[in-house]
């Protein structure tokens, strides 16, 4: 039986909704969205920027924007004055994930639960600290047109823009795993299950991973 399940998704694929399902069919605790509050507390951002940010944001990008520099611990001062400074400081993209990171480790040794994206495959599957026999990892893709559908009928993305609205939020989401993680999004290595939800529907597919984890 497996008590840590993670769901990585394409945008649309309805992995979310799936997600909130297999943890009511197994009683397990479900975060998605919860992980924002979770990692604001831990990381002293605001719950706001971390979540429009938190697929979004170049370390070198920022850091650079930030102090005008890299980790050698010297940035420019407004007078383009160089300053030496006692610590390099962290890009914010690090924090926000640093901060994710402990959060998910947290939440994942408490108690049975499904973790909804954030690099939680990764996170869990590399630590020393998870028992691997009770970790489950699940990537949930759709075709296309579904995930079109899905996107104008649920998050009202219009018609027009809807598909190339999700090659953009899978490529968001697809460098950011690239990123922070040794692994690539959606590389079948890296997963338990890989799962086309089109082929069975949400609801099915939801009960497809309960059965798949009570018995692995």
């Amino acid at each position: 039986m497996k008590k840590i399940i993670t769901i990585s998704r394409e945008y649309g694929s309805g992995g979310q909704v799936i997600g909130h399902l297999v943890a009511k069919e197994l009683g397990y605790d479900f975060y998605d969205k919860e992980l924002i509050d979770l990692s604001a507390q831990e990381s002293g951002l605001s719950p706001d920027f971390i979540e429009k940010n938190e697929q979004n944001l170049s370390s070198a990008w920022l850091y650079n924007l930030l102090v005008g520099t890299s980790y050698a611990g010297v940035s420019t001062g407004a007078s383009g004055q160089t300053l030496a400074t006692h610590a390099p400081v962290m890009p914010l993209a690090d924090q926000v994930f640093n901060a994710q990171r402990k959060t998910i480790l947290s939440i994942a040794k408490k108690s049975p639960c499904v973790i909804v994206g954030r690099c939680a495959d990764y996170i869990l599957s590399t630590s020393d600290e998870i028992d691997q026999k009770e970790l489950l990892n699940i990537f949930v893709y759709a075709d296309l047109d579904d995930k079109v559908r899905r996107a104008i009928e649920q998050y009202n993305v219009p018609e027009k823009d809807a598909k190339k609205f999700i090659l953009q939020a899978n490529k968001r989401r697809a460098n950011h795993y690239n990123t922070f993680t040794e692994n690539i999004w959606g590389d079948r290595k890296n997963y338990d299950l890989l799962l086309n939800s089109s082929t069975l529907g949400l609801e099915e597919s939801a009960k497809f991973i309960v059965q798949f984890a009570q018995k692995a």
